[in-house]
């Protein structure tokens, strides 16, 4: 068999058509479970809203690969699941399974030697069996307690052999038997990021204020009452491009920002006759520390600031925040 190599605008259209049709297949795959999509279903996600252990997902092959990818869904979505290789289940690792879990069970046949080597002693341990194959006459449907039919016409190999929609189906009705289980159970975005901390969502819906603010030395303050350029010091010297001012209640008076000197310098450069009072905004916007750090990057939009000033229910300065801080932590 020699190397295949794309020379004409033949080959090219070809290999383009090729691909449409696949994806054409693997649609019409996908939509014609839609209406198989009933009381089978409903009673499949009974069964795992019931469960009072795990839910262990199973299948060989190409089919063990959309197992895997169905257990780690509805992992993360409020459904405790895992994998259970059939070939290693029958070896010990049925172990892994109790009369309080659902098992799952993916074959296309339906007679995967591996699966129907272990579905007899699942079932005999009181765990309830569901099964997806595209025969709802095969052993495997048959000793299922719920069939889920994933059937199709035709692979989108052009031999009808390599598992192509079929494993395209299956992974769909996996999906849609993760989101249903996800909306009964009433998984909001909170619960999505406690079980993906590590990623993006995870970070915008844990951080807190408090976890990036600056605190202590880092943060810009002068009195109320100070001279003007004892304020555009601190603003200097601490690199936040503005200073609190703080009353003598120790409450937030105000804040005095780099902008508000450039404005100011627009209009006087005498800037030493002047109290930072005289300057200040005195209705800053602030956040509080037990905020998501996402809603300090809305607040920032919205008033097209650069920074916050943190501040607790007493209004007292707790820390400070920049968007500098924000996007350090991967928040924005």
């Amino acid at each position: 068999m020699t190397d295949p190599i794309v020379a004409t605008p033949a080959d090219v259209a070809r290999l383009v058509e090729q691909a449409r049709e696949v994806l054409r297949i693997e649609a019409d795959a996908v939509a014609s479970l839609v209406p198989r999509i009933g009381t089978e279903f409903a009673a499949a996600c009974g069964l795992i809203l019931a469960c009072r252990g795990r839910v262990v997902v199973s299948g060989m092959g190409k089919s063990g690969h959309v197992a895997r990818k169905l257990a780690a869904t509805l992992a993360s979505t409020g459904t405790p699941a895992f994998f259970v290789h059939p070939a290693e289940a029958s070896h010990g690792d049925l172990g892994m399974v109790t009369r309080d879990d659902v098992f799952i069970a993916l074959s296309n046949s339906g007679r995967t030697e591996e699966l129907l080597a272990i579905v007899v002693p699942v079932k005999r341990q009181g765990a309830k069996l569901v099964a997806i194959t595209g025969d709802a006459t095969s052993p495997l449907a048959r000793e299922a307690d719920v069939h889920l039919d994933a059937r199709v016409d035709k692979e989108a190999c052009p031999l009808n052999l390599a598992p192509t929609a079929s494993t395209t189906a299956a992974l769909a009705l996996g999906d849609a038997l993760a989101v249903a289980l996800l909306d009964a159970r009433g998984f909001d975005a909170n619960d999505f990021a406690r079980s993906h901390p590590g990623g993006s969502l995870g970070r915008r819906l844990l951080t807190r204020v408090a976890d990036v603010m600056r605190t202590g030395d880092a943060l810009p303050s002068v009195a109320a009452g100070a001279p003007l350029p004892v304020a555009i010091l601190e603003v200097t010297r601490k690199r936040m491009g503005m200073t609190a001012v703080i009353a003598p209640d120790g409450r937030l008076a105000g804040v005095f920002t780099d902008g508000d000197l450039r404005r100011l310098l627009e209009r006087t450069t005498d800037v030493g006759v002047l109290a930072v009072d005289d300057v200040m905004s005195r209705t800053p916007a602030t956040i509080a520390p037990e905020s998501l750090a996402v809603e300090a990057v809305r607040r920032m939009e919205e008033r097209r600031i650069n920074q916050l000033v943190v501040v607790d229910a007493q209004r007292r300065m707790v820390g400070a925040l920049h968007i500098h801080d924000l996007l350090a932590a991967r928040v924005v």
